[in-house]
């Protein structure tokens, strides 16, 4: 691999500065007091150039060897059934799979099972949030987004991606989800063999692809920052919606996600413990990203609009005013700056909902009991699942 000199090249870009000084930036540095530099940038740079080689070993090995179908299964029974049953298995999958059943010796259960509670009890917040900050959020970094393009997402529709991430995250932030050979487990795996396969097709296919400027498709310190949107970013979307969280909660949230990580491949020194560590990370690999291109704005409407695509509500009206809610959200929990440069839609009283949302949670926190937050929040968030795959499943669907 050659080597790139990267530099926090967008530092001085109106952008970086206007995201850190009066955006979204500013409001995470003043929610996790943290202490942002360059002092670190050479030591997190280089995984602009790094990838999870035993993922894309594995991949080689089982993948490129059959059908996909065929390769699916094959790895599926490896999980479930434990690789030592398995004398003949690739040396590359027993590698994969002697990583991620050793378990880390900073690893939790208590802290992860209050990190899963967090996630269930914040209920249709959690999913509004992972919607409209996380991944609308995350569109304004154009580099960030040439994977998405390359591997033609957009093509498959805005319902289906939501659907993956939705299948993936509920997965994983359920109850004893990530012990070895449950199911949030067996998502993270294949989660992260699905990121080696993008990444190593897109090597082979994806001619002009940028190494020097985008960093290798789907490399370390992008995989950091997305992660850092399912716990610093989504934290910080709850916060705003008017949730509370504990003390436990929050370093419950950061504890899984870590675990999340780990179990796909991302180096542990990438992975923050706490929200100010997470924003001081972020802050870095921000300034080598730029700001929103055509391919940005597409992503957003894709994801905007899906809303009016999605059967799921049967009428019109209902599609429209869904699409209007998640407009106000995503002004509400987005900077202006940003909204601006996706060209979100300006809506009539755009806050309304979102305020309103905020005052009935602090009703609803104070009186009503965590367990049946717990539960309510579980049983709200399964079904919205339900409805996404039931739909996507059709096959007159896509």
């Amino acid at each position: 691999m050659e080597d790139y000199n990267l530099q926090p090249r967008f530092k001085d870009s109106l952008h970086f500065k206007d995201f850190w000084t009066k955006g979204n930036g500013k409001q995470l540095i003043d929610f996790s007091r943290a202490e942002v530099s360059f002092r670190d940038f050479e030591k997190f740079s280089p995984f602009f150039y790094h990838v999870d080689e035993i993922g894309d070993e594995v991949v080689k090995d089982v993948y490129f060897t059959k059908k996909y179908s065929e390769a699916s299964q094959e790895i599926e029974q490896y999980i479930r059934n434990g690789i030592s049953k398995y004398d003949n298995a690739p040396e590359s999958v027993k590698k994969l799979f002697a990583q991620t059943q050793k378990l880390p010796d900073w690893l939790d259960y208590n802290l992860i099972k209050a990190g899963a509670e967090f996630c269930m009890r914040s209920n249709l917040d959690s999913l509004i949030s992972l919607r409209d900050y996380c991944l609308i959020g995350g569109y304004d970094y154009a580099y960030l987004n040439k994977p998405l393009v390359a591997t033609e997402a957009l093509k498959k529709g805005a319902v289906k991606r939501l659907s993956e991430t939705l299948d993936f995250w509920v997965n994983v932030t359920r109850y004893d989800a990530l012990e070895i050979h449950q199911k949030g487990y067996e998502f993270a795996i294949k989660t992260r063999l699905i990121h080696s396969y993008a990444r190593l097709s897109i090597k082979k296919h994806y001619k002009s692809w940028d190494t020097e400027n985008w960093g290798e498709p789907i490399n370390s310190w992008d995989m950091m920052a997305t992660y850092i949107g399912f716990s610093l970013v989504f934290l910080h979307s709850l916060h705003k919606f008017g949730n509370t969280f504990s003390e436990e909660e929050e370093k419950g949230l950061f504890h899984l996600w870590k675990y999340v990580g780990y179990l796909l491949g991302i180096p542990e020194n990438l992975l923050p413990n706490d929200k100010k560590q997470a924003t001081e990370y972020f802050y870095l690999w921000t300034s080598v990203q730029p700001s929103s291109d055509k391919d940005s704005v597409l992503l957003a409407h894709s994801l905007l609009n899906e809303s009016l695509e999605n059967p799921i509500l049967k009428y019109s009206f209902q599609r429209k005013n869904l699409r209007y809610l998640h407009i106000c959200c995503t002004w509400f929990l987005l900077d202006d700056e940003v909204c601006k440069r996706l060209q979100i839609p300006d809506v009539p009283l755009k806050k309304g909902f979102p305020l309103t949302k905020k005052i009935i949670n602090k009703i609803y926190d104070s009186t009503v009991s965590r367990e049946a937050r717990i539960k309510k929040g579980n049983k709200d968030q399964m079904k919205v699942l339900e409805d996404y795959l039931r739909i996507t499943q059709n096959s007159n669907f896509h």
